[in-house]
């Protein structure tokens, strides 16, 4: 897309903060994203605005960060959404933030910033709070956890409209699959509440959220990373009820994956699509199909695309549907071929971005966790083999990251903040999640007792989490009570696999190919109870009610 903007922009970097220290002059950093309909709208008005452009470009030093191709700087510096509109010291430390600046509200700011600098300087600027509090809150891990999230469910449940929350409304794809398996009733009423509401009907795909409680006010915005947890979540949703009410909203959202976000000269799926002209969404099926086709940022990142491999596999082991099969075995070549070097997933396949010096990688811990999702659910339904690259990317998540009793979101260098650590809740859970898999797939202890110790680095805070990182509760049950494990000696595709995995636990663990099971054999763990072996699908299932007793 064209700049519209005025603005004489400079790339993040040392670069543009070492201007702004010999000039004595604050940065101007804009986060915004591809999706963005506000960031676009900014650009066309506030930043196209000459005066406007003349003040930033002579008293501040302008940079322009991409929130999905600089995770970094997004997690430091997001205002709450975008466009973040943050102004910097030389250092790296923020003076002041905001979101969209209408031109009046951006003149007032700009006065603001420059009196605020002419007065103090650089010692005006803060240090965020997750950056200056470098260690969690610990604790121990108890069955309290899972009780606790399910009454922040329940009690944030929203009786008439469903989902969780007042406003916005989120589709909440981890607390969709919390509580599946402990409030069904509240669970698929909050399914019909997205499906309803956030699915686009002639198109497919899921759009991002709604501003009003009521799910109205829809953003038309449509993301891979959500799109592709949510075939996932209504898969799992199939496979508890059998009801076609949830395959159909995965099944429309793959055909929307691997037809308007399937990058062919890639192998690999986009990361988003624009919202485009709001009108556009409200025209009948004729008007649309002679709409303009809203864009589609082409990019190509290794952690949205774990998540889509994620659903992809899920679905496919509940309904045979080769064609998600297909598009999952076609994007997981292009991850381990193309994006992973020595267990570590390049953040996308961009060259210059989120990569050192050397050309190399950095290892982002969301990224690797997502990475690592989508090997070992890869290895449990479609490809064992992905297991060595998974446990690369647990391994090179450990070297690299780990600190203490959790991780890090990437090494502490780079311009700004990025030389401050930070650990963020949702890639710990998301890493715990992962290696606790994997320690069941590769029977390997030394996996679950990192996901264990990562897990308790935030059990101290554990009854204040909100609905959004329902994840916790999922992965501290699954550690302490199991998971259910089915150990199937078959390769997959058997008729026992097959029967395993469409057994109706969505958080239990298939082992393919199992060593020490005899081809036509399986069997079934839950914590210290082990079953007898099972040879048929119908006795396979007798297993599964017994170690449940």
């Amino acid at each position: 897309m064209n700049d519209p903007t005025r603005v004489e922009w400079r790339e993040w970097g040392q670069d543009a903060f070492d201007e702004a220290a010999e000039a004595d002059k604050p940065v101007l950093l804009s986060l915004t994203a591809t999706w963005c309909d506000h960031c676009h709208e900014m650009d066309r008005t506030t930043y196209a605005e000459p005066r406007i452009a003349a003040n930033i470009n002579d008293s501040f030093v302008p940079v322009r960060v991409d929130a999905d191709r600089r995770p970094r700087v997004r997690d430091r510096y997001n205002m709450g959404g975008f466009p973040s509109t943050v102004f910097l010291a030389p250092d790296g430390s923020m003076l002041t933030g905001a979101g969209y600046l209408g031109t009046d509200g951006m003149r007032q700011v700009l006065d603001s910033v420059r009196t605020m600098w002419d007065t103090n300087g650089s010692g005006a600027g803060r240090i965020p709070r997750p950056l200056r509090e470098d260690s969690p809150p610990a604790g121990e891990l108890t069955a309290d956890v899972e009780a606790a999230m399910l009454g922040q469910l329940t009690e944030t449940y929203d009786e008439t409209a469903g989902g969780w929350g007042d406003s916005p409304k989120f589709p909440l794809p981890d607390a969709l699959e919390f509580a599946l398996k402990r409030d069904r009733e509240m669970a698929l009423r909050s399914f019909d509440a997205v499906s309803a509401n956030l699915l686009d009907e002639y198109d497919g795909g899921f759009y991002r959220f709604a501003s009003e409680s009521n799910w109205s006010g829809l953003h038309h915005e449509k993301l891979l990373d959500s799109n592709g947890a949510l075939v996932r979540a209504f898969a799992n949703a199939y496979l508890h009820t059998g009801n076609d009410e949830y395959r159909k909203p995965a099944d429309r959202t793959i055909e929307y994956l691997t037809t308007t976000l399937w990058n062919a000269d890639a192998a690999a799926f986009a990361n988003s699509q624009a919202p485009g002209e709001a009108d556009a969404h409200t025209l009948d099926a004729t008007d649309r199909a002679d709409a303009d086709e809203p864009p589609v940022d082409e990019g190509v990142f290794a952690g949205p695309n774990g998540l889509a491999i994620d659903g992809l596999c899920t679905y496919y082991a509940y309904t045979d549907d080769e064609r998600a099969r297909r598009y999952a075995e076609r994007t997981l070549e292009t991850l381990r071929t193309d994006l992973l070097t020595d267990g570590v997933a390049a953040h996308t396949l961009e060259r210059g971005v989120e990569r050192d010096a050397h050309g190399d990688p950095i290892p982002l811990l969301l990224t690797q966790a997502r990475t690592l999702s989508a090997l070992t659910t890869a290895a449990s339904t479609i490809e064992p083999s992905a297991l060595e690259d998974a446990t690369a990317v647990a391994d090179a998540t450990i070297d690299s990251l780990h600190d203490e009793d959790s991780f890090l979101d990437a090494p502490a260098v780079g311009a700004g903040l990025l030389d401050r650590p930070l650990r963020p809740l949702d890639a710990n859970v998301a890493i715990a999640d992962g290696l606790l898999e994997l320690s069941v797939l590769t029977d390997t202890p030394r996996y679950r007792d990192l996901a264990r110790e990562t897990l308790e680095a935030f059990a101290g805070a554990s009854d204040r989490f909100g609905v959004q990182v329902a994840g916790y509760a999922t992965t501290v049950s699954r550690l302490l009570e199991g998971p259910l494990v089915i150990r199937v000696g078959s390769e997959p595709g058997s008729d026992l696999h097959r029967a395993a995995l469409r057994l109706a636990d969505h958080e239990k663990v298939v082992v393919p190919a199992a060593a020490d099971l005899e081809p036509g054999t399986a069997r079934v763990e839950l914590g210290d109870r082990v079953s007898s072996v099972a040879e048929t699908p119908d006795e396979l299932s007798k297993r599964v009610q017994n170690v449940h007793e």
